[in-house]
């Protein structure tokens, strides 16, 4: 599992980059073609991680529910994101990963709920969870490139 927290932080520094050199009116613009912007896409890879290795693996989420809320599957942009709610982002996409490579660690997740996402794949373990979030942050990665093209037109 250590490799698959060691792409994951390597994906979060990169979300952490992004975040922090792109201005605000790109982060928050939602071309034509596409249906959430870079900002959500940031908040959402970090949403999702602690619902599919917390909250599945039957422990307390380590993000305040409205932040959940706001950004979980099935949202959208939904206006501007106050300055702390942008630097709270910003701090979460590090220390989430430590957190849960330590929890991991620990052994705390010792059940977990079954689940099976959108892209068909069926996760039975705190394991499959991490592996599958490896997959979903790359695909947001993916998305937030081709905005940033879009935008840098």
């Amino acid at each position: 599992m250590e490799h698959a927290f060691e792409i994951t932080l390597q994906n979060r520094k990169k979300l952490y980059q992004i975040l922090k050199d792109t201005p605000k009116e790109q982060l928050l613009a939602v071309p034509d073609g596409f249906r959430n912007n870079i900002w959500w896409n940031i908040a959402h890879v970090l949403v999702t991680e602690q619902l599919l290795v917390y909250k599945l693996g039957g422990q307390p989420m380590r993000l305040d529910g409205t932040l959940v809320d706001k950004y979980k599957k099935g949202t959208q942009p939904g206006g501007a994101p106050t300055e702390e709610e942008l630097q709270e982002v910003a701090e979460l996409l590090l220390s989430t990963v430590d957190w849960m490579r330590e929890d991991y660690g620990k052994g705390i997740f010792n059940g977990y709920n079954e689940y099976t996402t959108s892209a068909n794949v069926t996760l039975k373990s705190v394991e499959d969870a991490i592996m599958f979030n490896v997959y979903h942050q790359g695909l947001h990665l993916g998305t937030i490139i081709s905005l940033l093209k879009v935008l840098d037109k």
